[in-house]
């Protein structure tokens, strides 16, 4: 089904990397991982982040399960001409939406329960706003890569049969990011392989044959393309939303903590900020130019929120001096 959902990414990188169509075939690895669980990745951890991401994960699929019924009672409803079947249809029709008007509602009041990301300590008393991770489904590699290998690079493909798993592995991992800097260096581990990806398998003749699926992290709508692009674009999201909630975890009755999250609402200030300078035509609402402003904004509002709080901390005089820029400070959080 054609529409701007199924449109490809725009992506334009500006570091000096080669547009050579034949550089070296190599899949660079990261070999200090081992194990099948990756430093910074366990997918069987149970904590309340991780719980609050499996019902939304959970919950976009069924979203996912009913927009397809949805898809294909409107198909039907259209190419019938029997008016008893438009009726049943039809009734079929309010049925699914209005299951899906609950998952969405449901989805809704998970984006909203901030507490489980929030410091433990009692001293705050101003929660911070993080976002969840965009969830996908898994991607199959193996044959599109020994494909292009053996076409492209006349080369036997099972000699990189290990590289590819790993890249798979490594993919797997970055779904379940623990958040810290070891999630944090799991998720650009894997955006830098898609960087050296694209350079050695995709051309602007040619794209690996491989469908990259993800949901809007806002809606739950999932969105389908075979563009590198929308891959990355996608982990990159996650990188600023794992900063947010990064930063939202910061005990901010210390000023080391404050700097932690200043730092750390920046950093995601300005991943949302270069997805969206850099990519285009976004087929999910969340990575749409208007939502990321919106994100940018509300980050950088967040790090004035952190520095009123230091200099509120760290003024103990009485001065005019120090009680009027405590009171800028105010005026500008406000």
């Amino acid at each position: 089904m054609e529409g701007p959902a199924t449109r490809e990414f725009e992506l334009s990188l500006s570091d000096g990397a080669s547009d050579d169509d034949d550089l070296p075939m190599t899949l660079p690895t990261d070999n200090s991982q081992s194990g099948s669980i990756r430093k910074g990745c366990d997918p069987f951890a149970q904590t309340q982040r991780s719980k609050l991401q499996h019902r939304r994960a959970r919950i976009n699929q069924q979203i996912n399960k009913e927009m397809r019924m949805r898809a294909g009672a409107e198909n039907l409803f259209r190419a019938t001409t029997n008016n008893k079947v438009k009726e049943t249809v039809a009734l079929e029709l309010s049925f699914v939406n209005s299951n899906l008007q609950l998952l969405k509602e449901e989805l809704e009041e998970l984006n909203s329960n901030m507490e489980i990301y929030q410091t433990e300590s009692d001293a705050i008393s101003v929660p911070m706003i993080p976002l969840g991770l965009k969830e996908t489904k898994e991607v199959d590699f193996i044959v599109p890569i020994q494909d292009f290998i053996c076409e492209h690079y006349r080369e036997d493909s099972s000699l990189y049969d290990k590289e590819i798993k790993e890249l798979i592995e490594l993919r797997q991992a970055m779904r379940t990011p623990s958040r810290n800097q070891a999630g944090l260096d799991l998720l650009m581990e894997y955006y830098n392989q898609l960087y050296y990806l694209d350079q050695r398998f995709c051309s602007a003749h040619k794209h690996l044959s491989v469908h990259f699926h993800w949901y809007d992290s806002l809606t739950g709508v999932p969105s389908s393309q075979r563009a590198l692009a929308f891959e990355k674009g996608s982990v990159l999201f996650n990188i600023g939303a794992l900063f947010t909630q990064i930063g939202a975890r910061q005990d901010r009755s210390a000023t080391a903590g404050i700097d932690k999250a200043i730092d750390a609402f920046q950093r995601a200030a300005g991943a949302f900020n270069y997805l969206k300078e850099n990519f285009s035509n976004a087929p999910s609402l969340d990575m749409s130019a208007p939502s990321l402003s919106m994100l940018v904004r509300l980050m950088v509002a967040q790090v004035q929120e952190c520095v009123f709080e230091r200099i509120t901390i760290t003024t103990r005089d009485t001065k005019f001096t120090s009680q009027l820029q405590l009171a800028q400070e105010a005026a500008q959080v406000s």
